[in-house]
């Protein structure tokens, strides 16, 4: 933490690119304590990839720490780069949102930008460090060698609700590298993931759209709720009510990325 706030201190100035997740509210409180309210902006980007409850949850942490937000709704629709979904989807994807945050940052007189990248996002591919790194971008967390585990804990030292949070990536991910990005898409994944929470109580949910199947993460410590007075059954059904065919329990439970999986050395 000590190691955090002094990169912090360094910048003086800094607009954050906030999201509300584990990571970016840790970023935001420790900024805020780094430099002071005056000196911090958080930027959240609406757009058709994340929920509205999302959105409502970073409004609500940005309030609660004490720093100015601004949201602004980005474009990455309007790329048919990104629509494709190709491996470096998130590049695109994070270029618009960076080159937006850094139109806010020249105006509102901040010099450094800084996203939520922590030690441990160096292990995956993430198509996005690159559009961080063109973009001037600085990554503190990571800088300070902050891992997902220590991020948490110190959260909860903090007093931040979002020290237990699970964690959360933009609805494309759900995609396969390929398959068209679509509105009705997003759309369906958005809805069936609520219905897992909301319904039927997962914590941690990911739901892969494979065409017109859905194959379900959840923690494999959850699996067995599915089992458990007709959950599978109704789930199945509500989902298919969103316009999934078929639906499926995937029985290696959730994983970050998994996605990537089927991505070869060469192309990473």
């Amino acid at each position: 933490m000590d190691r955090l706030k002094k990169i912090l201190k360094k910048m003086g100035k800094v607009v954050i690119a906030f999201s509300g997740g584990v990571d970016s509210t840790f970023l935001l409180k420790a900024a805020k304590e780094a430099l002071g309210s005056g000196n911090v902006l958080a930027v959240t980007a609406a757009s058709e990839t994340y929920p509205s409850s999302e959105l409502k949850d970073s409004r609500r942490l940005a309030k609660k720490i004490g720093v100015r937000q601004m949201v602004i709704r980005t474009g990455e629709f309007n790329d048919p780069r990104f629509r494709k979904n190709p491996p470096q989807r998130c590049y695109y994807c994070k270029k618009e949102l960076f080159g937006r945050i850094r139109e806010i940052a020249r105006r509102e007189g901040y010099k450094y930008i800084a996203d939520a990248s922590n030690y441990d996002d160096r292990k995956d591919f993430r198509p996005g460090s690159r559009a961080a790194k063109e973009g001037g971008v600085a990554s503190p967390l990571k800088e300070a060698r902050l891992t997902k585990d220590k991020i948490r804990k110190l959260s909860r030292r903090l007093g931040l609700p979002t020290w237990n949070k699970p964690s959360y990536a933009c609805l494309a991910s759900r995609i396969p590298y390929h398959d068209t990005i679509t509105r009705r898409k997003l759309g369906m994944i958005g809805k069936a993931e609520d219905v897992l929470r909301d319904k039927y109580g997962f914590s941690q949910v990911r739901v892969r759209c494979h065409g017109d199947i859905a194959r379900i993460e959840v923690a494999r410590r959850e699996i067995r709720k599915f089992f458990k007075g007709g959950a599978a059954s109704g789930a199945a059904k509500r989902l298919q009510k969103l316009g999934f065919k078929y639906v499926t329990i995937d029985l290696h439970g959730y994983r970050s990325g998994s996605m990537n999986e089927v991505l070869s050395r060469r192309v990473k």
